[in-house]
């Protein structure tokens, strides 16, 4: 496996005073910011507290069984009933969208991912097969036994716009983050500084399920065992570094924030190949290809 670096005290989670714990769990990070950790991964919401119908958004949707506990949390945040405007995808993989076709059918709602992405999100391609190989835990050594789709949303499935903009979300634009997918995006708010990386970065380690239970504040690159395209990876990482975030949420881990969070983040990227990629895996020297044979990396990504 790659070189766990410990980070601390580099890297440090958001403090109490920023994350509020709602009765249902839900961390709110900033005034409309929140994010729910729900079994191995995280989903988030954007939008003020008792914002109420259709003046929300989901951002992922979590694993398979978990439609109950977003419902619950979205109520909780946002009132009962409240329907959010759109789901925005940062990648489709399963730990990701759980509760996709449900929700997006109950909510009636859009469904917005990088082109790039829409394959697996269409029911057109399924994922290459995740990596035991990478090492690293229990987490990995299950990888190829997860599923690998794909869902289909493909009648409320819409690109994101190719200004950079996100629909429902003022002030925020997606980044195009590949590597850990070939349609990964990454959400940018300038004003605060904020990221929802999704998993270009992550601040647990999720190829071990220790630490994924444990959920001790570090820094780390994308999850081993399904990253497809390392060089893309390593760009991906640098960019948002490069972008100096004061506040960060990712698909998985405690969200951080602060100078120490940026000097951990700072430390990945400059270190990207002892730190995050694996020392053995079968995409290491190749991409990965869909399903179907087609080349995963597709024109334009």
């Amino acid at each position: 496996m790659a070189e766990q670096i410990p980070l601390p005290p580099e890297a440090s989670a958001v403090d109490p005073a920023l994350d509020a714990a709602r009765r249902d769990h839900t961390h709110e990070i900033a005034p409309d910011l929140a994010y729910r950790r729900l079994g191995i991964v995280n989903v988030v919401f954007y939008g003020a507290s008792g914002a109420g119908d259709r003046n929300w958004v989901l951002i992922d949707a979590g694993i398979h069984g978990t439609k109950g506990f977003i419902k619950s949390a979205a109520a909780e945040r946002f009132g009962e009933g409240a329907r959010p405007s759109a789901i925005v995808m940062t990648h489709g993989h399963f730990d990701h969208i759980g509760a996709l076709e449900d929700l997006a059918a109950e909510w009636d709602v859009p469904v917005y991912a990088h082109v790039l992405e829409h394959p697996y999100l269409d029911g057109s391609a399924a994922y290459p097969p995740g990596d035991p190989s990478v090492g690293g835990g229990a987490m990995a050594a299950l990888a190829r036994l997860y599923p690998r789709g794909p869902v289909n949303v493909g009648g409320r499935l819409r690109a994101l716009p190719e200004d950079g903009s996100i629909p429902y979300m003022p002030g925020w634009r997606w980044i195009h983050t590949p590597g850990h997918s070939v349609g990964h995006v990454s959400l940018w708010r300038e004003a605060d500084r904020t990221i929802v990386a999704g998993d270009a970065f992550v601040t647990t380690g999720q190829e071990s399920a220790y630490a994924v239970a444990v959920q001790r504040a570090e820094m780390h690159g994308p999850p081993m065992y399904y990253t497809v395209e390392w060089d893309k990876a390593r760009e991906s990482v640098r960019r948002l570094a490069a972008l100096e975030p004061e506040l960060a949420v990712t698909g998985h881990g405690v969200a951080m924030h602060g100078p120490e969070m940026r000097a951990a983040l700072h430390r990945l990227a400059d270190g990207f190949d002892a730190i995050a990629v694996p020392k053995q895996g079968r995409y290491l020297a190749s991409p990965a290809r869909a399903e179907d044979g087609s080349a995963y990396v597709r024109k334009g990504a």
